[in-house]
């Protein structure tokens, strides 16, 4: 019989699609929000048929408050909430400190509620950076966070390696382990998205007129859900403290462009084709947050492998170029790009 399941974060992009998976298949399911006022009617509308197997606690990352009621009944956490700006803040610790004091608040309250099973939500960016004579990585690599990285990727790193030393510490019992999301895209249910997501928007609107070269890994949100349910189902001795990469394949931001123009051409009129010099890219970097965080990628290949996760949680990723087709044609289906 299905038990009962926390998400964190259940307004979001992926916290969204970890409840509609565990509702589907029969789970009773917790979530916090930041404000239930706001954040209740929206997701009593998205899953209407839920009624009681869908409960909405008001809990923030930085206060206890919330907590202890949220994770009460529970057999199982998804911890997915986490900020993440489309901007780079003035001070790191806008994003270090919440992830990292949002992810052991969790934690603890899991653990004083006597949950067995934790499921962070981490990143690539844990993965993946500070590391620039390498360009293929996998679950074992960890961000060197010495070699001086962006604000986000710090966060990542941290709030992952935090909640590691914690649970070696306080609840040796726990099956703990990660989830490692590359950019995520696929369909969205409204305008409220991933920050990936709004490449493909931008690519699609015409608000990127040249193709900076830069490339990324993508990976599809229903098979990041898919990931948190099966490390919550599978049995402690293949998930426990185990990290797993969710990356289908690393694609250059010229390859996607491409890929939606041959699989979606009636939406792609916008499209660019040509490439943004990276001079370019480098001045629009002095006064555009988002060219600043391309600037550093420029040229770079960063090719996380999933293969780890396919093989221990036993299914395979939804092709990349599948991803992207039914991005295009989930923005445009909700309004969110016109056709």
């Amino acid at each position: 019989m299905a038990g009962t399941v926390l998400v964190t974060g259940g307004t979001g992009y992926i916290g969204g699609e970890v409840i509609d998976r565990l509702l589907a298949k029969g789970y009773t399911v917790h979530t916090t929000v930041r404000n239930t006022a706001k954040s209740e009617p929206k997701l009593r509308a998205r899953w209407p048929e839920a009624g009681d197997r869908l409960k909405v606690f008001q809990a923030d990352l930085m206060s206890d408050e919330g907590w202890a009621d949220a994770n009460s009944g529970c057999d199982a956490v998804a911890h997915v909430a986490s900020p993440f700006p489309l901007g780079v803040p003035k001070d790191k610790d806008e994003l270090v400190i919440p992830a990292r004091e949002g992810t052991l608040r969790a934690l603890s309250f899991a653990h004083r509620a006597g949950i067995g099973r934790f499921v962070q939500t981490s990143s690539a960016a844990a993965i993946a950076y500070g590391q620039p004579e390498k360009d293929h990585f996998t679950h074992l690599d960890w961000t060197n966070l010495t070699a001086g990285v962006p604000p986000y990727i710090e966060s990542k790193t941290v709030a992952e390696r935090a909640a590691r030393d914690w649970v070696a510490t306080h609840a040796p019992d726990m099956i703990f382990c990660s989830i490692n999301p590359v950019a995520v895209f696929g369909p969205v249910y409204d305008d409220d998205m991933s920050t990936s997501v709004e490449i493909v928007k931008k690519l699609v609107d015409g608000s990127i007129p040249l193709i900076p070269n830069m490339g990324i890994c993508v990976t599809d949100v229903r098979d990041v859900a898919e990931a948190h349910v099966r490390a919550i189902e599978a049995p402690a001795g293949k998930v426990r403290g185990e990290r797993f990469p969710t990356s289908e394949k690393f694609m250059w931001i010229r390859e996607m462009a491409d890929v939606i123009r041959a699989r979606a051409p009636e939406y792609a009129r916008k499209v660019p084709s040509k490439p943004m010099p990276d001079w370019l890219v480098k001045i629009l970097a002095l006064f555009m947050d988002e060219m600043a965080q391309i600037k550093g990628e420029l040229g770079n290949i960063r090719d996380v492998s999933g293969r780890h996760t396919e093989e221990v949680l036993g299914f395979t990723f939804i092709p990349a170029e599948q991803t992207l087709e039914d991005t295009v044609r989930s923005l445009v289906a909700k309004g969110i790009v016109k056709a």
